[in-house]
């Protein structure tokens, strides 16, 4: 009994190994997990207590739920069998492919992550480069949308910051999904993203049972009341003004949508605009596909160039954001109302009819979408060099133009944004950033566009265009 037992130090240390996995499992693991929870449950009740919006139960269903839920959902069931059939490809196979696609679109929404660290970065984020303001709210009419109702913003597409900026102005109503497309795919920012409650989307995916999939997880969220934001431009813009709308995801969640049901379908139209885009020159590319493009070495130079010249700025104290960033909020269009107004049910449309009315529910969000886009100080003031670029201007004469564009533009409706309620600061602002940057250039007190950037110019001035008309 009282034998020395001497041991290979191999079979020691995988004695130790054992041991060591065996506390973890059973006795960490669990006082994490319940560390975790007793959080997760305190940020659910503060959230539950200030937000404006229900967050539905959908968005708290773990993700292997959801998965199982549209892998066994009959409409892809269906659209499974009816591809193995025509197609000859083996059932299992099929299946496998779907299984890929639900596990590459379905998010892992974590509402502390959201709520405690997501905001927290979009906030500090969105102020470190701009002066983030809401120029217009239709607080009265959206205040009195149903708190059960299933909530979509639908956003024009300006830059990458718009997922930023709209998450974290919205926070304090609702926690939003959105569809993000493949260049987020990597790690570890897909797992992150992911979390965040964005769900992937392949936007020129040919294969029917892609979209299947895509269609009835986009359904199920919206009979599950999340809340969601869409860009129905499908892309950045190109030249700054907004382009035609794709309505691929406003279609998936009017084919199921049904009045009668518990829940409204609310599109809320939001507007936005920056005093300097972060990709304008890139966009711009895009616009001219035989000019050289830098190769991905050389653009990772000029980007890192661009960081550091940044950095080297703050750190001497020179640095200055990119002026203003303001996002409107529309009043919201409800499609109970709609179908009402239509004498319309989507479900018992068919193919044709529903792309028809979709058409139209997509050209009424478009418009107000263009007429909540605040008219920024850049804007304005571009939007008036480039009416003669040859021209060149005082700044008297610069000056008494854009109060005359902006009266003008008050009376057709549109919302300015005029920082400290100072017209003429609001002009300085403008000319100043279009200055600093080298698109205008001043001579003997004279202003006019810098060759070679009159394209940046009208970029900013399109952003505004629309509301001539």
């Amino acid at each position: 009994m009282g034998e020395t037992v001497t041991l290979p130090l191999w079979t020691f240390v995988v004695l130790a190994c054992l041991a060591a996995w065996a506390a973890l499992v059973f006795v960490f693991a669990p006082g994490v997990r319940w560390f975790f929870r007793r959080r997760v449950n305190a940020v659910m009740k503060s959230v539950g207590e200030r937000l404006q919006i229900e967050l539905p139960s959908f968005k708290l269903t773990r993700r292997d739920v959801l998965i199982d839920r549209l892998l066994n959902d009959p409409k892809v069931l269906a659209a499974a069998a009816a591809h193995a059939a025509q197609s000859g490809e083996d059932r299992t196979a099929v299946g496998g492919r779907i299984a890929r696609y639900a596990r590459e679109i379905v998010p892992s929404f974590n509402a502390y992550l959201y709520f405690r660290i997501g905001y927290a970065l979009a906030r500090a984020t969105a102020r470190l480069l701009y002066r983030v303001r809401i120029g217009y709210f239709d607080e009265e009419s959206i205040r009195r949308v149903d708190r059960k109702s299933t909530i979509v913003f639908v956003v024009n597409h300006r830059s990458n910051m718009d997922y930023v900026l709209v998450a974290f102005l919205a926070a304090e109503h609702a926690a939003l999904s959105y569809a993000v497309g493949e260049w987020a795919r990597v790690w570890p920012l897909q797992q992150l993203i992911r979390s965040m409650g964005a769900f992937f989307v392949r936007r020129n995916s040919g294969d029917p049972l892609y979209r299947t999939v895509l269609a009835r997880y986009v359904q199920m969220a919206a009979e599950g009341g999340v809340t969601q934001a869409v860009f129905p431009e499908g892309g950045l813009t190109i030249d700054g003004k907004l382009r035609a709308p794709r309505f691929g995801l406003v279609d998936y969640m009017l084919k199921t949508f049904d009045e009668r049901g518990e829940r409204d379908l609310v599109f809320i139209p939001v507007g936005i605009n920056y005093d300097r885009v972060l990709e304008d020159r890139s966009q711009l590319l895009k616009l001219h596909p035989d000019r050289p493009r830098a190769g991905r070495w050389r653009a990772l130079r000029t980007t890192l160039g661009f960081a550091g010249a940044n950095l080297w700025l703050m750190l001497t104290g020179r640095w200055h954001r990119y002026g203003y960033a303001c996002v409107n909020f529309g009043t919201p269009m409800s499609m109970r109302a709609y179908v009402g107004e239509r004498r319309v049910h989507f479900p018992a449309l068919d193919d044709a009819a529903r792309r028809a009315e979709t058409t139209e529910v997509a050209a009424r969000l478009m418009r107000a979408i263009g007429s909540v886009v605040p008219v920024l100080p850049v804007s304005l003031v571009a939007s008036l060099l480039v009416r003669d670029p040859a021209r060149t201007w005082s700044e008297l004469e610069l000056k008494a133009a854009a109060h005359a564009r902006t009266h003008a533009l008050e009376a057709r409706g549109a919302h300015l944004y005029i920082p400290r309620q100072d017209h003429d600061y609001a002009f300085g602002v403008g000319l100043r950033m279009l200055t600093l940057r080298r698109i205008v250039v001043e001579s003997d007190g004279l202003y006019r566009p810098a060759d070679g950037e009159l394209d940046v110019l009208a970029y900013y001035a399109n952003a505004i265009t629309h509301l001539d008309g």
